[in-house]
């Protein structure tokens, strides 16, 4: 093994993590607003819509 391939292994290995944690990201900061309308999807299933906490972004 040369270190041509060396290189280009460790250079794909950290392009390979690098695309996983992004992805990562971007599930973990679409998760609260998520959670947010199931809770609001089960108070209206439950019939007390009316008493649910509002999220932050309701007017």
């Amino acid at each position: 093994m040369d270190w041509d391939k060396v290189s280009l292994i460790i250079l794909a290995s950290f392009g390979c993590l690098t695309l996983l944690l992004t992805q990562i990201g971007e599930v973990l900061s679409k998760l609260p607003p998520i959670i947010r309308a199931w809770r609001r999807v089960r108070s209206e299933l439950d019939g007390d819509g009316d008493s649910a906490t509002p999220g932050p972004d309701a007017d």
